[in-house]
């Protein structure tokens, strides 16, 4: 059953840590439910002032399961109207960092873009294949991964699907640091209890002027996302054959 491990190893830090690795953390319904109420639980827990979000080896998350997106079709999709776990990190009033243990691809990475910022274990990879795979992202990809890599090495990972490793992740700015993959989930606490260490009223005007400062172009970019992205509609009866075309060939 996909579960959420939920630790608080020292005082005023919890750790979220996404449990489905027979499907490398891939977003399932339990898990998108599981994961979103445990974010919401984190963030109004005045105990807890800052969160990592990580995975079950040996993936952080592989996105949408498109097996499910493929059975259920729209009715799928419709479970993030209410539950989005992939943009609930970018609304939250707590700091909350991702610590990156493998694969991040598509919806997984679109999650970790709406975090604060990442860290990376030496054994992460990062792609975009949601146009390879057939749908447009509607998650933040287009607005949050220029944010961070610039336009066009945005563009250019989107429209190819190219997989980013550790190393080069952390040269283009997607990650802020990379470690090795024994001592990630430690050196995030680290960072984590630094977070916490600051008052929280500091830390919580801090945080509303990083968000607040570009508030105004974000919200427009991602609310043209959304509309493009809600007038596509993919053929989900492709999608898992797709998904595993392109697995297939990022592992060739």
């Amino acid at each position: 059953m996909a579960t959420v491990n939920v630790i608080d190893p020292v005082p005023g830090v919890r750790v979220l840590t996404m449990n489905r690795p027979e499907a490398r953390n891939a977003l399932g319904r339990k898990l998108i439910e599981t994961l979103f109420a445990a974010m919401v639980d984190a963030d109004t827990d005045p105990d807890i002032r800052a969160i990592v979000l990580t995975g079950a080896d040996p993936a952080f998350c592989a996105g949408v399961d498109l097996k499910e997106a493929q059975q259920l079709g729209t009715a799928y999709f419709a479970r993030f109207q209410t539950h989005n776990c992939i943009t609930k990190p970018a609304e939250m009033a707590t700091p909350i960092l991702a610590a990156i243990n493998g694969a991040t691809f598509t919806g997984g990475l679109e999650m970790a873009l709406a975090c604060d910022f990442m860290i990376a274990s030496e054994r992460a990879v990062f792609a975009d294949t949601h146009a390879r795979v057939g749908i447009l992202p509607g998650g933040g990809m287009t607005v949050r991964l220029p944010q961070r890599v610039g336009a066009a090495m945005a563009r250019r990972l989107s429209m190819t699907g190219e997989v980013v490793d550790a190393a080069r992740a952390e040269r283009i700015g997607l990650v802020t640091e990379v470690v090795v993959h024994d001592e990630l989930l430690s050196r995030a606490i680290q960072i984590a209890e630094q977070i916490a260490e600051v008052p929280a009223a500091t830390m919580a005007g801090l945080k509303q002027m990083y968000v607040r400062g570009t508030a105004g172009v974000t919200d427009t970019a991602l609310a043209v996302e959304l509309e493009i992205a809600r007038a596509h509609r993919p053929d989900t009866d492709a999608l898992a054959a797709r998904k595993a075309e392109v697995t297939a060939r990022n592992k060739s």
